[in-house]
């Protein structure tokens, strides 16, 4: 289950941050992040921090609970 979770918050974060027309190193520069790490946390391959979650939201400029929208169960 944790795998399917990261993986379907990684393609949340891609989903939003593709809408915005950011790239990951763009997004990484705002969120003050590595741009790896964002490629990572967009396959699933990192089980991310709520610190780093919330920096993530923050520079997709919303807030965590609309980031966290996605089907949890699948």
């Amino acid at each position: 289950m944790n795998d399917a979770l990261l993986r379907q918050f990684g393609k949340r974060v891609r989903l939003c941050r593709k809408e915005l027309g950011l790239s990951q190193e763009e997004l990484a520069a705002i969120a003050h992040l590595h741009r790896t790490y964002i490629g990572m946390i967009e396959r699933g391959e990192k089980n991310i921090t709520l610190t780093n979650i919330m920096k993530i939201a923050c520079a997709l400029d919303m807030d965590l609970h609309t980031l966290m929208e996605f089907d949890h169960g699948k």
